[in-house]
């Protein structure tokens, strides 16, 4: 861990600390092939649209996908940030609605294993990146592995996503109750995928299910329903064009789906623990810190 007098160089500018607090909204699923990525991607795409100021980290290290579902070609990513080959601003890519994108930094096993130089290093590099945002999406990898409760543990919000599947929701709640009992993190944003109907119901049952199961065993943990998105021909049709649905097919039922639940979380209160600056995520994902969840709405 860097030293006390390390972290105190990077901190940001007083000029920097009263500006707007950046919401931090970290995207995990207990498995792999509920569609979590599409959804940071087209979530990300979503709020951009709707005037945020976006950047999209893709946090599943070792495993990049949001370059390629968007048919970027990065030719450097996080690691070499770490490495000090290139600045942060060197390796953004833009994305649809000016979104900006992090490419994966693949090649760490995890956040905890990195140097205290890198920690630094990090820091530095959010902290300098010259351009303001209003929020901050994570896509992290699937499962349990550490990389996924760093993120989270950093980050405001958790939406964790869930499909009709039961291991879909049998690892989900397996995710919640790690995050949970290991880690303090007690309220979750919950979004229901592919289901198979337009109206919601599907997405709402899946939730309840959920609820239940985290009612019986874990019984502090708070769910919140996000949404649902439909299982929708057009999104797949998207992704074999490397455009985001939004873009692709902009009145097809998922584009609209991601729109409502972009504007549903425009409303959500602003964590009243949270501080201004990117820089203060990279500091409590390296220190494993975390802000207390504030209730929600």
């Amino acid at each position: 861990m860097p030293s006390t007098s390390d972290l105190a160089v990077m901190r940001p500018s007083p000029a920097s600390a009263a500006a707007a607090p950046v919401r931090v909204l970290a995207v995990s699923s207990g498995k792999g092939g509920v569609g979590k990525t599409n959804v940071s991607v087209n979530l990300s795409a979503a709020l951009a649209a709707s005037g945020k100021r976006v950047m999209l980290l893709d946090a599943d290290l070792g495993l990049a996908n949001v370059d390629v579902l968007l048919g970027l070609q990065p030719k450097s990513n996080l690691y070499h940030v770490l490495n000090g080959e290139c600045s942060l601003e060197d390796i953004l890519l833009e994305g649809p609605g000016g979104m900006l994108i992090v490419p994966a930094a693949s090649g760490i096993a995890r956040m905890a294993d990195l140097e205290p130089a890198q920690h630094v290093g990090i820091i530095r590099a959010f902290s300098e990146l010259s351009h303001p945002l209003d929020v901050l999406v994570v896509d992290t990898a699937a499962g349990l592995q550490d990389s996924v409760t760093s993120f989270c543990r950093a980050a405001q919000e958790v939406l964790v996503v869930v499909c009709d599947e039961p291991a879909s929701i049998t690892d989900a709640y397996a995710l919640i109750k790690v995050l949970y009992r290991d880690h303090g993190l007690m309220r979750f944003r919950i979004l229901a995928n592919m289901v198979r109907n337009d109206n919601d119901n599907e997405g709402r049952t899946l939730f309840k299910k959920l609820v239940a199961v985290c009612d019986r065993f874990l019984e502090d943990v708070i769910l919140d329903y996000v949404g649902a998105v439909p299982h929708d021909d057009m999104l797949r049709k998207a992704v074999q064009r490397r455009k985001t649905v939004l873009d692709a097919y902009p009145s097809s039922p998922a584009a609209r789906a991601f729109r409502g639940i972009a504007g549903r979380i425009d409303q959500w209160p602003m964590p009243k623990a949270a501080r201004g600056g990117i820089e203060f995520f990279v500091e409590r994902l390296i220190k494993g810190g975390r802000n207390d969840p504030e209730p929600l709405t």
